[in-house]
């Protein structure tokens, strides 16, 4: 029998299991960390886990101080989120030093439906587009 689940359940589900082999994985939510599901990892590793709630340049630049450090930052919201407001401290502080951050969002495009037009967005795609060295995969 074949299961099936949302790429976001998919994805709080491996973080955690990558988090259970990595002990250098370290997390940051954007105050949607159960529509994310990020919550799974941040039941298990509190101590690895952040909530910087609506506040995505300084999670990006977080992400960057931990890559920085010799951390694996996982860094999630959504895609609108993820991408317009925080798009200068990527640009600067991920893409052009190169940083091993994990910018992984969900909703991306017009795809989040009933959560309503502020999480809608055609331009996140474009954006994370643009930056050397990233690759955007939209499933």
């Amino acid at each position: 029998m074949t299961t099936t689940a949302s790429t976001r359940e998919s994805y709080g589900k491996v973080l955690l299991e990558l988090g259970r082999e990595n002990p250098d994985i370290v997390v940051l939510g954007g105050d949607l960390n159960k529509s994310t599901f990020i919550h799974l990892f941040a039941e298990e590793f509190p101590n690895r886990f952040f909530d910087l709630g609506p506040a995505e340049q300084n999670m990006m630049s977080i992400a960057a101080g931990l890559a920085s450090s010799g951390k694996t930052p996982f860094a999630s919201t959504f895609a609108v989120f993820g991408s317009g407001r925080p798009y200068d401290q990527i640009r600067l502080g991920i893409s052009q030093p190169h940083l091993n951050v994990k910018i992984v969002v969900t909703h991306a495009g017009l795809s989040p439906g009933d959560d309503g037009i502020s999480a809608q967005g055609i331009e996140d795609l474009s954006l994370m587009c643009a930056l050397p060295g990233f690759t955007v995969i939209a499933p």
